[in-house]
Formats: C-alpha cells, structure tokens, sequence
C-alpha cells in the first residue's frame, strides 16, 4: 500500500490515473462549502481536468468544512497528511473499479477551527466562484412562505457579527468586505439537487444581506451571478470495509477515498460576474434551458430514489440495488412514470424521457454501488418536499390518481418509526422536523404527518382525495405489511 502524498504520486501503479500537472503551481480561484462525496466526485473531478491543460492552474478548488466534532476533525487532519489528495473510484456494474487520484483541491479550511482565514480566503481577490453543496434543506427556506428564515439559531448568530456558522454568513460578510475594498462580487453557484438552485441561492443571501444593508443587498443583486445548474451522478457514501476493498484495488493507502457511478451530467447556465474555468474540458454543457434538465432529473430520478427508498427499507432491504431486485419496486416505479409524471413533465427539446428513465433503473440496479437506501431516505421531509410537492399539487390540481404519492408518504411516515416489517431497526435522520412536529407525530393523529411543519404548505389533510387514500394505505402498511399495500397499488 502507497500512502496518499504528494511525493508518492509517482509510485502510484500505472493503471491509476494520477494529476498530470503541477500541483505546486496551483492557485485557489474557487471555494467550494461542503466537501462531500458528491462535490468530490463531480465537480472536482470536472475541475481536475481542466487542470490539465495549461492556463487553468488558478482555478484549484479551496475546499471549506463547516461543521465540527471528531469526524469533521478527522477529515481536516486526513487532507493535511494527504497533501488535499484523495482517489475516485468509479464502480462499473460488472464490479470492475477504474480508480484516480485528484488533486484539484489546493487546500482544505475547517472553518470552526479558523473562520477568519476562511473569510480571508472568500475576500481575496483571486477567489471568483463560491460553489456549494449543503443538502437541499441547507438553504433555510420555509415551505410555507418561500422566504429565507432569518430566525434560525445559526443565521441570528451570523447576523449577530460573532464568528460566522453558516454558508450564507461566510459569503454576505465576504461579500460586504469585497464590496467595501471596490473589488467585484464572486459568482455564487449551488450543485444542490433543488429546482433553479441559483435562484434559491441568490434568495438566501440576498435576503441575510438586507438583514444587514439593503445597499449591500442591492449591490450583490446588481454585480454578483447566481448561474442555475443541474447536476447528476450517484455517490454513496464509503464505510469502513467499502474504503478497504477500494484502496486494495488501486494499491492506495486513501484515509477517504470516494467513490461512483460511471455516469455523470453537469449543466449550467453561463452566468458568470467574474470569469470561470473552461469547465467545457470536464464535459460541462452550457445551456439557457437548465430548467428543463432540472425537471427531468428532480421529478423522474430524484423524485423515484425517493419513491423507491422508504418501501424498500420497510420491505427489510438496506441498499438500493437490493430494492431494485424487487419486481414490485420496479414496477412502482414505472407506474409513477407513466401515469403520474411523463404526462406533467416538459423535457428538453429531443430529449427521450423513456431513455432517461430506463437509463436510471439501470443505474439504480448497479450492485457495484451498494448505495445505502438510509443515505437516501435521510432528510426525507426536506427531499420530499422538492422531489414531491410539484408533482403533488399538479396531480391534485388535475384530479388525477394520487396512489403512489400517498404510498411515498404513508411509507415515509412509517419509516419514521425506525424499525422495518422484519422488526429489524435502522437510524431515522429528519432535521426539518422541530420539537411540536416530533410530537405531532408520536400522538395518534393517524394524518399527523400531513400536519408537519414540512409538509404544512401542501394542505395534504384538507384534500379529501388525498387523505382518504393516505389514511387507507397508512392502516394497510400498519395491519398487513408492506408488501400486501404495495401489491394493492400496482398497475
């Protein structure tokens, strides 16, 4: 086993693609928040090859870590010792791996251990483009008024001058101290799974920004860019025995490898305030039509993931390719797309949905992924929420058969109570729901869930329609079993 630094970098085996580059010459131009697997095997893989051609070197990535507690120490530490190193496997479904080393990341900032140098990092001039991955319900945006929560504990801390928390308070103050020292704002660009996710990113800082001068809000409106994108590749999460048979295919000693499917999609509107990367290198499209390409991969991929995930682990199943070997899950699947979204969903022009869509139980079903169906259903109340709630209110609006999402929901609500059809428990993660919501739903209201605080703005429990089937399968789920509700619903 090589150890990940970088003077081993050569003594990596051959067949183990390593940076072709200098990495001594590399500059920050760009700071992603939130250095998951997902940011580590998308975009800076994207990034990682427009490095290698000559004229990019000042668009490395500095990589910012927002929470704190041992793991997130630990991974500080681990980048250090890896001189910002770490390999991406790609898990091929006949179980081969083809493994690279990506050094884009010129450096790593945890920002409770030093705030200060983050916010002097997001203020240097050379910083650009602040990109993000905090989780669709990061952005702090109530359901019910589509405004930003300026009351959230973290936001009155930021709001308050201490030490910034939060994603929005590292970039407004970095924002107002570039503004104050007349250099230009830098582009802000969200790699969230969430409809126009620049728009919703632009509606969180503009918003903390007003709460501290409406001139720096107008100012961050009138300069700064908040380009829409889609994004799109399957990155499960690496326990400890996955890390073990990764570095012993590729021979690398990796303290936090990553890894992923083959497939990957990237498109951007080219929207920039202060120049970008020819990221065209790492197979980015730039389209005016993202929008389109967000509705087909929010309302058909993401939207079936969740779909898929909550019966799947009631069924007694804790990985998605596991589901997918269920006919039944399958065929949930395919009667969610046909009778419920193909008919609501607008596609880019001369895309095929039905290639899409196939293309996607292929890519569920990939046992060499062994994505864990937990990593999906967590925070469901916020992913429901923006996978869900268009099609939702569409197919009330249109009096159409709303079985399936009253299935998702029973199912989901079911699943809140963290023990499986086989009475086997599993770890339920839902930070949306507040104090009075765990309650509401611990009490015997059998519509409690409709009642969340998540859920509140669809008005679930006053649509007749809606709840009559929700309550009928929610007792079928409790008295008979999953599989007997899910053999009831298919078409």
């Amino acid at each position: 086993m090589i150890d990940l630094r970088n003077e081993n970098l050569r003594s990596v085996r051959s067949d183990v693609r390593i940076p072709d580059y200098d990495r001594s010459q590399l500059r920050p131009g760009i700071v992603h928040i939130g250095v998951g697997n997902f940011h580590r095997v998308h975009q800076a893989t994207a990034i990682e090859e427009c490095l290698c051609v000559p004229g990019n070197e000042y668009w490395a990535i500095s990589g910012v870590g927002l929470t704190n507690g041992s793991g997130a120490r630990q991974k500080t530490a681990a980048y250090r010792l890896q001189s910002n190193l770490y390999t991406v496997t790609e898990l091929k479904s006949d179980m081969s791996m083809v493994t690279r080393v990506v050094g884009a990341m010129a450096e790593y900032l945890h920002a409770p251990e030093n705030p200060q140098r983050v916010l002097d990092r997001l203020t240097d001039p050379t910083t650009r483009i602040v990109s993000l991955t905090i989780t669709e319900g990061g952005y702090n945006i109530d359901e019910t008024t589509g405004e930003f929560r300026l009351d959230q504990t973290d936001v009155r801390n930021d709001l308050s001058k201490a030490p910034p928390r939060t994603a929005f308070g590292f970039i407004v103050l970095a924002l107002e101290a570039r503004r104050k020292a007349g250099l230009k704002p830098f582009t802000v660009v969200s790699w969230d799974n969430l409809r126009r996710n620049g728009d919703t990113a632009r509606r969180a800082i503009v918003s903390f920004a007003r709460a501290i001068s409406s001139d720096l809000a107008t100012w961050i409106e009138e300069n700064g860019a908040f380009p829409n994108s889609m994004v799109d590749r399957i990155a499960p999460q690496v326990f400890e025995e996955e890390k073990q048979r990764i570095n012993a295919s590729s021979g690398i000693n990796d303290l936090l490898p990553a890894s992923c499917e083959t497939y990957t999609k990237w498109v951007i509107e080219d929207k920039f305030c202060d120049g970008r990367p020819e990221l065209e290198l790492g197979g980015v499209e730039f389209r005016s039509d993202v929008a389109a390409f967000e509705a087909v991969k929010g309302r058909l991929s993401n939207a079936a993931h969740m779909l898929m995930c909550y019966p799947s682990l009631l069924l007694g199943h804790r990985f998605v390719h596991e589901g997918m070997e269920e006919a039944r899950i399958v065929k949930l699947l395919q009667n969610f797309w046909d009778f419920d979204t193909f008919p609501l969903v607008a596609p880019p022009t001369g895309y095929s949905v039905r290639a899409f869509t196939a293309g996607v139980l292929s890519r569920f079903s990939n046992p060499a992924i062994r994505d864990q169906l937990l990593r999906v259903a967590h925070d469901g109340a916020a992913k429901i929420m923006v996978f869900h709630a268009k099609t939702i209110r569409e197919l009330i609006e249109n009096g159409k058969n709303l079985t399936r999402e009253a299935f998702m929901l029973a199912c989901f609500s079911r699943y809140l109570l963290g023990v499986d059809d086989l009475a086997k428990s599993f770890e339920v993660n839902e930070p949306q729901f507040n104090d009075d919501d765990w309650r509401m739903l611990r009490s015997n209201n059998p519509t409690g869930l409709l009642c969340t605080t998540p859920f509140r703005s669809l008005d679930l429990k006053g649509c007749g329609p809606f709840r009559e089937q929700y309550l009928e399968l929610s007792h079928k789920l409790a008295s008979d079993g999953c599989n007997a509700a899910l053999n009831a619903i298919l078409v």
